[in-house]
């Protein structure tokens, strides 16, 4: 008789995301091709690349927002697909692209559409949602616009909003993309520390940035998309290379260090792109 427990010849649960040989098409055009990712440990995650990488389409395929065409998604062990809807909002925020909202209401009552997923029953708000809600508007720096429209706010307004409408939820992971793209550099570097610091009760943070400083100023480790693939993973050091940002950009950078952080400063066109302009 075998001494040994049947749960020590099984594979542990990855908790967060588990990402499989997943692979999306747009009729004949491959978006990601064989994606594989574990996404299980608390910290900022910038998922990186140039245009048409698949940046986008791996945040909503992670979210079963699109159909797959192979592969598996999972979050804590269970198919994403599996999950009920409500309970998986729970546990994951996402924040859309570009920040759209069309409802004619207050900020506040926008963020709190965050705290639906906890509502009891007939939906109405208790104190602790209550006080999700001013958190993400105090964090987020948008306080001081709680009774105003969210139709009257500017782009970079409404982004800082629809963040403070994800972070009210209070999710383990939270899916940001682009957040920083329609803000000035004062609100980028701010959104990035609430971000930042968003990790330190143990969130996960997955945003998809393009300006390479911010993502390796702010992030923990990095994915490189490039071609629907994914080009390079690790720490910024590791992944921020000129060798590395040339092939996936087709561009010359310089990398520098200021205090204990990196920078990076693309300089130049170069590779198939400078050439086919040419």
């Amino acid at each position: 008789m075998s001494l040994v427990h049947p749960a020590h010849n099984e594979a542990p649960v990855i908790k967060g995301f588990s990402v499989r040989n997943l692979t999306v098409a747009r009729g004949d055009r491959v978006i990601l091709d064989g994606i594989n990712l574990d996404l299980d440990r608390s910290g900022v995650i910038g998922l990186i690349g140039p245009n048409g990488a698949g940046k986008t389409t791996l945040l909503k395929a992670m979210m079963g927002f699109l159909p797959v065409r192979g592969g598996s998604v999972c979050f804590d062990g269970k198919p994403i697909a599996a999950w009920e809807r409500t309970a998986l909002a729970c546990r994951i925020g996402y924040m859309a692209q570009g920040a759209p909202c069309f409802w004619p209401m207050t900020v506040e009552r926008v963020v709190g559409l965050g705290r639906t997923p906890h509502l009891r029953r007939f939906g109405r708000m208790v104190a602790c949602d209550a006080d999700a809600v001013s958190c993400a508007l105090e964090a987020t720096g948008v306080a001081h616009l709680r009774t105003r429209s969210v139709l009257d706010l500017s782009g970079g307004e409404r982004v800082r909003v629809m963040l403070a409408r994800a972070l009210a939820g209070c999710p383990e992971t939270l899916l940001a993309d682009e957040p920083v793209a329609a803000l000035d550099p004062h609100y980028q570097l701010q959104v990035m520390q609430v971000l930042k610091k968003s990790t330190a009760n143990g969130r996960t943070v997955v945003v998809v940035l393009h300006d390479l400083t911010l993502a390796a100023r702010f992030c923990d480790r990095l994915v490189l998309l490039h071609d629907g693939q994914v080009a390079a993973m690790g720490a910024p050091e590791a992944v921020l290379t000129p060798e590395i940002l040339e092939a996936a950009y087709d561009v010359t950078v310089h990398v520098g260090r200021h205090g204990n952080g990196l920078y990076v400063l693309p300089w130049d066109v170069s590779g198939p792109k400078m050439r086919a302009a040419v």
